[in-house]
């Protein structure tokens, strides 16, 4: 099976939730690479939440300019999204879903569980963020490309 064929089939929650198996079972086998923070819990729940605005705040601009959610089917997009959070990034969805991750990694106290905020930044990256773009640019063509110079990918 060729890596084109991993392009936009995966929703990206399920990527989540596979990324978070990864740290928990990383964290699990290599308990003695625990590390210790005070108020770790505290600063996870603060992350999970301002992920989960940020998540939020994405969808509610799509909804509001009425495009579709679905990021697995970029070519059902019926607008280009510049307002609210996406002034500041192309993919706020996907960087709350990695804040929520951080916020998982800092529950877990385990420095190996990194592993799997690297395999989710890597995998939204190559198999549904480039994908996406490629179909803004064929869309959209100047105005896109002048949104992804004036706004960064992810932060």
């Amino acid at each position: 099976m060729g890596l084109d064929k991993l392009e936009l089939k995966v929703i990206p929650v399920g990527v989540v939730f596979i990324a978070a198996a990864i740290m928990k079972a990383v964290a699990w086998l290599m308990p003695q690479l625990k590390f210790s923070l005070g108020g770790s819990h505290y600063l996870a729940i603060a992350f999970v939440l301002i992920g989960t605005l940020i998540v939020l705040s994405g969808a509610f601009s799509f909804r509001r300019a009425r495009t579709t959610l679905d990021p697995r089917h970029p070519d059902a997009t019926e607008h280009l999204v510049t307002e609210g959070i996406y002034q500041f990034t192309r993919n706020p969805m996907y960087l709350g879903f990695l804040f929520i991750l951080f916020g998982w990694f800092c529950f877990l106290n385990n420095w190996l569980a990194m592993v799997g905020l690297v395999f989710y930044w890597l995998y939204m990256n190559r198999f549904q963020i480039k994908p996406e773009e490629r179909y803004m640019l064929a869309k959209f063509g100047d105005a896109y490309k002048q949104y992804k110079a004036s706004v960064r990918r992810w932060l």
